[in-house]
């Protein structure tokens, strides 16, 4: 069945040092514990395909994708703001790439990368394996975040197993399927400048330009035009990233281990890890318990991904580019991100359009939610319905004082809108979603996934994919978190 898909594997056209092709190490007696349909139809996979037991082997590591060439790919980077030299695919294999379509049908390649299908030659220490934990929260983040409209990997099924694996404790084995247009981070290229290989660093650049930025990126026809290509190269990333920090702010969402090597060179959000969408709003929220010191804090989210795009910058003075050529694509950062968080919230907010008087009232908004810990999400959903009933927002608070005052403050520029209410309402509920992937809704799917029953999952698909509109029957899916849900931890192993 799926013989007659068509799959290339184009980075495997790039020098052998640049992966090591090797055979996935199945899981054993593997079970299907479910498959996104959405992520499925991009594919051109019908409920027929992603149902057969061919499906399973190749999913589960078993059997290669038929036409694909299946290999680990070698990167470095900066872990926790420190080089750690060599990386690269620890645990995943990239099968190969199936051409597709994208969400607004127009055709292209998706790569398949099963993540957790054992050792490879970049394993390090580890043992090359995923555990259903951390494979259930990946497959869900990632259909979050495509629900909020956030770039972001996909996630295709989850397998699961009875398998063995070490960590904390013993748990079981799962491999979760992601699917991108490339899985290139910006480690990618740091592995190349810190091998002095200035070639090779050539070669990805050429064929990342010439594979994902061909609309926006001329490639160089001679050594003269490669300053030009880099620093167009680096406009769109720089771009992208800055776009993508201001996404991640304004839904609350941490990532938790934003090193070089975890930084998508698309702009996608890219190894879910220990990552969080903040109930209690605190402005240095730091969801990752490995990060001792808050690198990677809520707050800091926006400075890290300038921080990072400095060491890929750095890369590209091998190839002969000047500082201050790559300088000029960095600059641009901060504005792109300021104006993209700023529109977000405008909009969030519903203020219509931003005046220098709304600065005032939206740090005073941050100051309050920061100091009672309020909740991040359903505080902005609920602001839309204050000019007919403030009850459930201000129930949110536990000093109804401070937050009284300022929502006089709110409602009075509310009141000069030239909008209606009914237009305002609409427009803040269409970017102020009701449902987020909280740790203790993932931890509910986790639980029953370990029982082989996917009927959580399958209901958080449903709210997560259209996170803005109320669902009959799944209320429940936005309530605030429970008492013992302040007891769930996520750190690096998550």
């Amino acid at each position: 069945m799926l013989s007659t898909l068509k799959v290339s594997n184009t980075f495997a056209a790039l020098s052998s040092g640049f992966y090591t092709r090797l055979p996935a190490r199945g899981l054993n007696n593997p079970g299907l514990l479910h498959v996104n349909p959405d992520v499925a139809a991009l594919l051109g996979l019908d409920s027929t395909q992603t149902g057969s037991d061919e499906f399973l082997q190749v999913m589960s590591g078993n059997s290669a994708l038929p036409g694909g060439i299946t290999l680990a790919a070698v990167y470095s980077g900066h872990q926790f703001g420190v080089w750690a030299g060599q990386l690269g695919d620890g645990r995943a294999h990239l099968l190969g790439a199936i051409a597709g379509h994208d969400e607004n049908g127009k055709p292209c390649d998706w790569e398949l990368q099963l993540k957790g299908a054992g050792l490879t030659p970049y394993s390090r220490m580890g043992d090359g394996r995923a555990v259903l934990r951390s494979s259930v929260r990946e497959y869900l983040a990632s259909a979050a975040m495509s629900g909020l409209g956030i770039p972001t990997t996909l996630a295709l099924c989850i397998t699961q197993s009875e398998d063995p694996v070490y960590r904390e404790t013993t748990e079981t084995a799962a491999i979760v399927t992601r699917v991108a247009p490339t899985f290139i981070r910006f480690g990618s290229f740091e592995h190349w400048f810190a091998n002095r290989r200035p070639d090779l660093l050539k070669e990805l650049l050429d064929y990342t330009v010439k594979h994902f930025f061909a609309s926006e990126v001329n490639l160089a026809q001679n050594d003269a035009e490669v300053p030009a290509m880099v620093c167009g190269f680096l406009d769109c990333v720089t771009e992208r990233t800055a776009k993508l920090m201001a996404d991640w702010m304004c839904v609350g969402f941490c990532h938790g281990v934003m090193n070089t090597d975890n930084m998508s060179i698309l702009g996608l959000t890219l190894d879910y890890g220990p990552y969080g969408f903040m109930d209690g709003f605190q402005a240095n929220h730091i969801c990752n318990h490995s990060d001792t010191e808050g690198r990677y804090a809520w707050d800091q989210q926006a400075s890290i991904g300038l921080w990072n795009l400095y060491r890929l910058a750095n890369c590209f003075v091998i190839l002969g580019v000047s500082q201050e050529d790559l300088l000029k694509s960095l600059d641009r950062y901060e504005a792109i991100f300021t104006q993209a968080f700023q529109e977000k919230l405008v909009r969030k907010m519903g203020l219509h359009q931003w005046q220098e008087s709304d600065a005032g009232l939206v740090e005073q908004w941050w100051q309050i939610l920061h100091s009672q810990k309020a909740d991040f999400t359903l505080s902005f959903r609920y602001l839309s319905e204050v000019m007919q009933d403030d009850s459930r927002f201000l129930g949110l608070f536990s000093d109804k004082t401070a937050i009284t005052e300022w929502l006089q403050q709110y409602k009075a520029r509310i009141g000069t809108l030239s909008i209606t209410e009914t237009e305002r309402v609409a427009s803040m509920n269409a970017v102020n979603p009701l449902y987020v992937l909280r740790n203790y809704l993932a931890e509910r799917a986790i639980w029953d996934a370990k029982l082989k029953n996917s009927v959580t999952i399958e209901q958080l698909l449903t709210v997560l994919k259209d996170p803005y509109t109320e669902h009959a029957g799944l209320e429940h899916f936005a309530a605030l978190p429970p008492d013992w849900a302040n007891e769930i931890s996520v750190s690096c192993s998550s």
